[in-house]
């Protein structure tokens, strides 16, 4: 198969990991004959910095152009931390979700048996998680109208939904769940907000289209509680813009760390696949950034296009390195020597040569990974 796909590495740690899930894609065309073709565009801060736009419309049309996107991260201090910041390094992917279509993330969550002591929870609460949630990506509250007034002492966000939105992204959550645990879980706020109303009605409504899936309903505030509590009772978590980005961000504490946690924007002709972390400006260019979010995000890119085989051959690896501890330090703070670069390194290495099962740790810490 032959793919053009747009690369955004965008700021902060985004270029380091970008690149290591880039080398994995390169290892699957070697392994799998395939050609995948890779053309690099600036996005976020580094993109106002150049062009005082943070989707600079060379950057659109690439996409546009390209069959997939794989993106880093954006934002950067000096606008994450001035809100009187006019242009802001989120106001590109905003949009380029708007341009493209992209109207459904998915972010899947999953407990690795081999890291369930890093997770800040109990073993016996998170052992067995899997967890797909599907995030509405164009609507609500996040796209809605937006008023301040002169004085600058009020101001507003309009939530607003339509039935179709709802429909398509639902439509996508119950056929997922039809090839998982079969259960689907709404969550909202319908005890409050008329949006989540219309939320309730036209999935229950929807639901019976598909009778061999369960649906219930959960309240943000007890499903937020219950995420935490029991995360295993959940299979496909469907929700609106805001919710599912703030759940979603705190079911990465499952996993132990959020650089464990991929994910992909689809709707339209061309999908989006990127890990859920920020920028990490903190840890920018000292080889601790955790890559294997954005390599998983690479299997799901793969994953998109039917190159099931390839995907498994990605997630095998990253199973492999954690089974082994090659890992950066926020999953083993003993790995000091072992940079964001050794493991992209490994996961290359693993994938080239899947039947072998050990490591040259000496040359792991060099910094070449070696499988012998």
């Amino acid at each position: 198969m032959k793919l053009n796909i747009a690369v955004l590495p965008g700021d902060g740690i985004g270029p380091e990991v970008t690149l290591q899930a880039i080398k994995a894609l390169k290892a699957i065309a070697v392994e799998f004959n395939h050609q995948f073709n890779f053309k690099s565009a600036p996005v976020g801060a580094i993109a106002i910095d150049g062009t005082g736009d943070p989707l600079p419309e060379q950057t659109l049309d690439l996409c546009k152009e390209s069959d997939a996107i794989l993106f880093g991260a954006i934002g950067d201090p000096k606008y994450d931390n001035d809100p009187s910041a006019k242009v802001r390094p989120e106001q590109g992917l905003l949009r380029l979700r708007k341009e493209l279509g992209l109207f459904a993330n998915i972010r899947p969550v999953k407990a690795y048996n081999t890291l369930l002591d890093k997770s800040p929870l109990k073993k016996e609460i998170i052992q067995g998680t899997d967890i797909s949630i599907y995030r509405e990506l164009t609507g609500g509250i996040y796209f809605g109208k937006k008023k301040l007034n002169k004085e600058g002492t009020t101001a507003s966000d309009l939530c607003e939904y339509h039935q179709e939105e709802i429909e398509r992204i639902a439509h996508l959550a119950f056929k997922a769940a039809q090839n998982r645990s079969k259960k689907v879980t709404l969550v909202d706020k319908a005890n409050v907000l008329e949006s989540s109303r219309l939320w309730r009605r036209v999935v229950t409504e929807l639901a019976t289209e598909y009778s061999d899936v369960s649906l219930e309903f959960l309240f943000v505030d007890n499903a937020a509680m219950q995420l935490i509590l029991n995360p295993k009772q959940f299979d496909v978590i469907l929700t609106e813009n805001m919710f599912g980005d703030i759940l979603s961000d705190e079911a990465s504490v499952i996993g132990g760390s959020i650089g464990l946690l991929a994910s992909a924007s689809i709707g339209g002709k061309i999908g989006l696949f990127e890990p859920i972390h920020g920028s990490f400006p903190e840890g920018k260019d000292k080889g601790i950034a955790n890559p294997i979010a954005s390599i998983l995000s690479a299997a799901m890119l793969l994953e998109h296009f039917g190159l099931t085989a390839e995907a498994k051959r990605i997630t095998d690896a990253v199973d492999k390195s954690l089974e082994l501890s090659i890992t950066t330090p926020d999953l083993n703070s003993e790995n000091k020597h072992i940079t964001t670069t050794n493991v992209g390194d490994f996961i290359e290495d693993y994938i080239l040569n899947p039947e072998d099962n050990n490591v040259n740790f000496t040359n792991i810490h060099l910094g070449q990974s070696t499988i012998i």
